[in-house]
């Protein structure tokens, strides 16, 4: 059966030429004009691959990416942003959404056939078969050792990055696997010694054995006890191998099950551990350190950013779900410290009334048409702070179940930040429109997750 691709894109220029490099490759391909469009598209079909433009009329690509994967039925379809986007900050936000990547427009076609190898839509010259077992394929995903795939925007080309959990686990995995040669060697080592000194006591015996026998009169005492002897030494030598060899196997077992865990976890520690990708750039542009220490001298990862959508409550779906996670693998690991949740809250143009409600602004309309600005003191929506800070039964309970399950050594702080944007507000003109001001409006609407 042949595979099918969904391209979402108002641009029909964009559309035409991505289709027809996936129709050289046997693709049959799909089009929609609008985000709304893709997911009523969504409900009868299930193409094997969504190539999603992020700048669209009405709901945006991110917006789009995160309806499919919060559809369990459509959840497990590979999404890749197809956008002139660019940027390791646009890149962690696509992936905390769910994307896989991103495909620059103006990618050439070679490289776009690397792209089609890790969504599994290629077929490998080499074996006539599709490369890889599930959507990502194992090209991307390998034994969990290798290097998972990633596509960046840029002009003309795409990059495969290493992920910095995945690095850490090859490097463990390496580790072990050199013990286990170095163990082999030790067990063959002492194979080698334990015959030679066999060989060495056989040859004794039997010189004694095949020696002239005693003359009439002579006083040399009898050597019945040599095969006894040589009998018992045998004995003793098998044992010792016997045990050496049991000694030496239940370590190399313990090792190997060692291995098969690290390769298992590798995967999971690289999608919840705090990654530069996830870094927030500092207001002021200074270059931001891994770590850094404050008075205490204790250590401050970079923050785990998590985009909210306009009009989502911040802890629920896949944030809650991933501070979950983040929250068992600390427990588990032992961790002791401060977990500071900060929600952040982006400035949207909105249209609408206080009667029947706001809604966001086309993104042509001219900004200065827009009924309210969210986060301004004339947005009466916004003037109730607390119900901004309200945390929902579900998260307050995760609280509680970590603080019982560490025994209060993990402290949860939840509060609401203040003044610390990632994207910069354009300057308000004639000509600025709703959507260029939603945009970054949209990077600034997030959660922050600070351990130390």
């Amino acid at each position: 059966m042949g595979k099918r691709a969904l391209i979402v894109d108002d641009s029909k220029s964009a559309r035409l030429s991505l289709a027809r490099i996936l129709e050289k490759h046997a693709i049959e391909v799909d089009a929609a004009e609008s985000a709304e469009q893709a997911i009523e598209y969504l409900w009868t079909h299930r193409p094997d691959a969504i190539f999603m433009d992020h700048n669209m009329p009405g709901m945006d690509g991110f917006q789009a990416v995160q309806t499919i994967k919060n559809n369990p039925r459509t959840a497990t379809i590979p999404i890749m942003m197809y956008t002139s986007q660019e940027g390791e900050l646009y890149l962690g936000q696509a992936r905390a959404l769910g994307a896989i990547g991103v495909l620059p427009k103006q990618i050439k076609q070679t490289d776009l056939t690397k792209v089609l190898y890790q969504l599994n839509l290629a077929v490998d010259r080499r074996s006539n078969e599709p490369i890889g077992n599930g959507a990502f394929g194992d090209a991307a995903l390998g034994n969990g050792l290798r290097p998972q795939v990633e596509v960046l925007a840029s002009n003309d080309d795409v990059h495969v990055l290493p992920d910095p959990g995945v690095q850490n686990a090859s490097a463990q995995g390496g580790a072990l696997r050199e013990q286990l040669i170095e163990l082999r060697r030790t067990v063959l080592a002492g194979f080698d010694n334990q015959g030679d000194r066999l060989l060495a006591d056989m040859r004794t015996v039997l010189q004694d054995l095949h020696s002239p026998p005693p003359t009439p009169g002579s006083s040399a005492p009898p050597r019945a006890w040599l095969p006894w002897a040589l009998t018992a030494a045998l004995a003793g030598a098998g044992l010792l191998l016997v045990l050496l060899f049991w000694q030496q196997g239940a370590r190399l077992v313990a090792l190997q099950e060692e291995l098969v865990t690290l390769k298992a976890s590798a995967p999971q520690s690289a999608a919840l551990a705090p990654a530069p990708d996830a870094a927030v750039p500092p207001a002021d542009g200074a270059a931001a350190t891994a770590a850094s220490t404050d008075g205490a001298g204790e250590a401050h990862l970079k923050p785990i950013i998590q985009p909210v959508p306009y009009g989502v409550e911040p802890f629920s779906g896949a944030r809650l779900d991933g501070l979950r996670q983040l929250f068992d693998r600390l427990t588990a690991q032992g961790f002791q410290g401060n977990v500071d949740i900060r929600t952040y809250s982006g400035r949207f143009c909105l249209v609408g009334n206080a009667s029947e409600g706001y809604s966001l602004a086309p993104d042509d309309l001219p900004y200065a048409k827009c009924d309210v600005v969210s986060g301004t003191r004339d947005d009466a929506s916004a003037s109730s702070s607390a119900s901004a800070m309200r945390i929902p039964v579900a998260m307050a309970d995760l609280v509680g179940t970590v603080r019982a399950s560490s025994h209060d050594l993990i402290h949860v702080q939840i509060s609401g930040g203040d003044g610390n944007n990632v994207a910069a507000y354009p300057p308000a003109s004639d000509v600025l429109t709703a959507g260029e001001w939603n945009h970054a409006a949209s990077a600034n609407n997030r959660i922050e997750i600070h351990v130390r």
